[in-house]
């Protein structure tokens, strides 16, 4: 059920690694930068909750309720993956940015209903994790699939000025065939149960035409329940936060600690490469902590669980700041890779004990509002504030993210899970 995510995180993992990368070689300013990942999260934005209303009323004998969306995500990002290291212009880049995005929207939501589909909740917890494990085993790989070419194969780190290195390159390629591979797998070795309204909402659907649809998807951001919105605050702060990582990163590694920021150059290319590596450490991280967290979950409830989590991650990033020696970026990688288990897996858990089935996949679009709302945000004022402020010190980037982060985590405080609620009753009644 959850092995497609193994290939989305391909796609995700290499364009979070390296894509201020490929902006960065074809000309683009590190104040450019935020405007430029835009892409990601309008497209999120668009995209998200019209696929998770569509997909809860869709329903195929053959391919079922989720698995369309799923197949056809996978077709439109391996187009993308190939196409992307071979842009020639920034413009070009920008463009593939858009579709790679996209394409991984119209897999990934459809993704997280189908666990709240399948599963009860008792058991949601750990199919999240799940998840979790299958996302940080992906993006372990293809983070550091160009520092292996580089490294293993001796392909070349190094293009001229202007151009994509081959190693990143073959890094898409290598992708865009996991990504296809992966997700096919899910499509073709599971089973759907058509929903027991399904015709109610075929019904509905024809009734109110895309247009309709459209509306009630962007209307549904004013009716949430009251855990969804608590949640929608700490994810506002957590995706700030992750958004002005991916983002940075490379960038404030290479200059920070590599000392250069001249993108022709191999230390530039080779701290770039290792920045592939330290993603690869904190997704392993996640992979592995994704195991642990339901059994912290139990003993502490998942809302403290969360947390902690986050408040590990968010020292994790504002210590990159006094980091001089490469290797030690991988120390601080292991508390992002905490907070990054727990983000793809605590919230959902808890938002799923309190969404209607039959309306799981339009929340959970309706959901992702706010994990692209702070991304619009973080490409709109971090370039700013870094040319104003800082004067363009890239590093000073993470730092905010870590704050962020931290704050992410001290809203937990007002979030009210039904879990504990369930649990307390159970007890109450011993």
């Amino acid at each position: 059920m959850s092995f497609g995510f193994l290939g989305i995180q391909f796609g995700f993992a290499l364009q979070n690694a390296n894509v201020s990368r490929i902006f960065e070689t074809l000309g683009a300013s590190k104040d450019e930068l935020p405007i430029l990942w835009l892409a990601a999260p309008v497209t999120g934005l668009l995209v998200q909750p019209i696929i998770g209303y569509y997909s809860d009323r869709t329903w195929h004998r053959k391919w079922g309720r989720r698995r369309p969306f799923f197949a056809v995500g996978a077709i439109l990002a391996t187009l993308a993956l190939f196409l992307m290291p071979n842009s020639t212009a920034l413009w070009m880049a920008v463009i593939m940015l858009w579709l790679l995005d996209a394409s991984i929207n119209i897999s990934m939501e459809p993704f997280r209903a189908f666990v709240g589909d399948m599963l009860p909740n008792e058991q949601r917890t750990s199919g999240f994790a799940m998840q979790s494990f299958f996302i940080g085993l992906g993006a372990i790989i293809a983070s550091a699939l160009p520092w292996v070419f580089t490294n293993w194969f001796g392909i070349s780190n190094i293009s001229p000025e202007g151009g994509i290195p081959d190693s990143v390159k073959w890094s898409f390629y290598i992708g865009g065939i996991a990504y296809f591979s992966a997700v096919m797998w899910t499509v073709f070795n599971t089973k759907e149960y058509p929903p027991d309204d399904i015709e109610q909402l075929k019904a509905e659907n024809a009734s109110k035409g895309i247009f309709g649809g459209l509306a009630e998807s962007f209307v549904g951001i004013f009716k949430m329940p009251r855990t969804m919105v608590q949640l929608a605050f700490v994810q506002f702060f957590s995706w700030f936060s992750l958004f002005a990582m991916w983002i940075y990163t490379t960038s404030a590694v290479t200059s920070h600690v590599y000392g250069t920021s001249d993108t022709s150059s191999a230390l530039y290319n080779e701290g770039a490469n290792w920045v592939g590596i330290c993603f690869a450490i904190y997704n392993g991280i996640a992979a592995l902590v994704a195991f642990l967290l339901p059994v912290i979950a139990k003993k502490v409830s998942r809302r403290i669980t969360h947390l902690l989590a986050l408040v590990c991650g968010g020292f994790s990033l504002l210590s990159i700041y006094f980091i001089t020696d490469p290797n030690m970026l991988l120390v601080a990688m292991i508390g992002v890779g905490i907070a990054w288990a727990s983000i793809l897996s605590m919230p959902y858990a808890m938002l799923s004990s309190i969404l209607p089935a039959k309306k799981m996949g339009y929340y959970m679009g309706v959901f992702n509002f706010f994990i692209v709302i702070p991304q619009i945000v973080a490409a709109g004022i971090l370039g700013f504030l870094l040319k104003t402020f800082f004067g363009n010190v890239s590093i000073y980037a993470l730092i905010i993210g870590g704050v962020a982060m931290i704050i992410a985590g001290l809203l937990c405080l007002i979030v009210e899970d039904k879990d504990v609620a369930v649990n307390m009753t159970l007890k109450d009644s011993d």
